[in-house]
């Protein structure tokens, strides 16, 4: 499968009629959050995030302002906008909390997603683990975020997706940050087994593969933290 990395799509987002141009811009700022190219602490430059995406500042604020919601930016008085730091402590407590969401979303998944979003998500964690298995990190990421997006629409649940968002990204930051401390094979079998779940329509066994992911994540935590 031919797809542009997550740093390409960070800089080069790519517009299409079915998407608006905010989603498009957080999705954009979201990959540099993810990435590292926006290092934590490091000052947000708005004329800065037109030039690197391409899009107009309306979006490019709209977005920042859904991304200092989320607590992915901060912004303070005086000084303008910067990107969180990553409270590595915190980070277990982050990843308990988003299980019980993620529980909700697989459920949802399970039972509401059409064949063609379970065909889908199927497709991307198969990317994934072929991302994994030749070690490239870029296209792992990217086939999680398209499973998410996928797996966000499918559930049904938009308050349980605005509440996990955030997370999600942290979880990919921190992932990222740590990469060498990871196993890719792992988390991509854990994905898979989850899009199986979804796909055969088994809430059980989706939301059981989507603790076993919170669970890699604890783990992966913990050797970090160690």
């Amino acid at each position: 499968m031919d797809i542009m990395t997550i740093q390409e799509r960070a800089v080069h987002p790519v517009v299409t009629h079915k998407t608006r141009a905010t989603a498009v811009a957080y999705d954009a700022i979201e990959g540099m959050i993810a990435t590292l190219q926006l290092q934590p602490g490091q000052a947000i430059v708005e004329s800065e995030l037109v030039e690197r995406t391409g899009l107009t500042r309306t979006p490019i604020r709209e977005a920042l302002m859904r991304l200092v919601a989320g607590g992915l930016i901060e912004q303070e008085p005086r000084r303008g906008m910067r990107v969180s730091e990553i409270r590595v402590a915190e980070h277990l407590t982050l990843v308990d909390t988003r299980r019980v969401l993620e529980q909700l979303i697989a459920g949802g998944s399970a039972r509401w997603a059409t064949p063609d979003q379970r065909a889908d998500m199927l497709r991307h964690a198969e990317a994934m683990v072929t991302a994994a298995n030749a070690g490239d990190i870029n296209g792992y990421m990217l086939a999680d975020q398209f499973l998410d997006h996928v797996n966000h629409e499918a559930c049904r649940n938009p308050f349980a997706v605005q509440a996990v968002l955030p997370m999600i990204v942290q979880c990919r930051r921190f992932w990222y940050a740590y990469q060498y401390e990871g196993d890719l094979e792992c988390g991509a079998a854990c994905h898979l087994a989850f899009a199986r779940g979804i796909a055969q329509g088994s809430a059980d066994e989706a939301i059981g593969s989507a603790n076993a992911l919170m669970d890699y994540l604890a783990a992966f935590t913990r050797k970090v933290i160690e």
